[in-house]
């Protein structure tokens, strides 16, 4: 019963977490849907069953941190076929391993933040895109491990405009290990980690 009851919750979280990102997409003010986004997610981890946050933490939290919006950071950019398309295997502790494809190379972030991201496709049933990315402001200006912008597996997606991705930087946020030692989470490859600070997004 204990399991029946964690994984509907589990799906509800997933089914709102994908709806406050359509919300998102259908917004034609990107700080606006940042705002809102905010203050849905403080609001689900606050108060819902599958947060991240133990029950303890839950009772004294009082808002996530972030970074002053800077629309600098939400770029468009276009994508290409990755130079190696080798499906990479990472360990999620008791979840087991995820198989991850690389699925394209950014184009275009080079100028601004010194690199370029490779967006994976997560292996499986449905699938979906996967984007984690890491940074020289990692353990000092925000979370050591990296950070997470796209995930086909809870909705993450920021949308695409005439075939260029949508890389919002202000839309960065925690993986769940972020918060709690319970849980395992894949960290960014080294392909992915880019040489200047990002000063967007949740920060410590």
């Amino acid at each position: 019963m204990q399991q029946f009851r964690a994984l509907l919750e589990l799906a509800d979280w997933r089914r709102r977490i994908a709806e406050l990102y359509a919300e998102v997409r259908r917004n034609p003010d990107p700080e606006q849907a940042w705002r809102h986004w905010r203050a849905t997610r403080d609001q689900m981890i606050r108060s819902h069953p599958q947060s991240p946050l133990g029950a303890d933490q839950r009772r004294r939290f009082e808002a996530l941190t972030f970074f002053d919006y800077d629309p600098e950071r939400r770029l468009v950019v276009p994508l290409a076929p990755p130079p190696d398309e080798s499906v990479q295997e990472w360990d999620i502790g008791a979840d087991g391993l995820i198989r991850l494809r690389p699925f394209a190379r950014t184009r275009g972030l080079a100028n601004a933040l010194g690199g370029e991201l490779t967006v994976f496709w997560i292996g499986g049933y449905g699938g979906g895109l996967f984007l984690p990315f890491a940074d020289r402001g990692n353990g000092t200006h925000s979370y050591g491990g990296g950070r997470y912008l796209l995930d086909g597996i809870k909705g993450a997606d920021l949308g695409m405009q005439d075939d260029r991705l949508i890389v919002d930087f202000n839309f960065a946020y925690n993986p769940s290990c972020a918060y709690s030692d319970s849980w395992t989470c894949p960290l960014s490859p080294p392909e992915n980690r880019l040489p200047q600070p990002v000063l967007a997004g949740e920060s410590l």
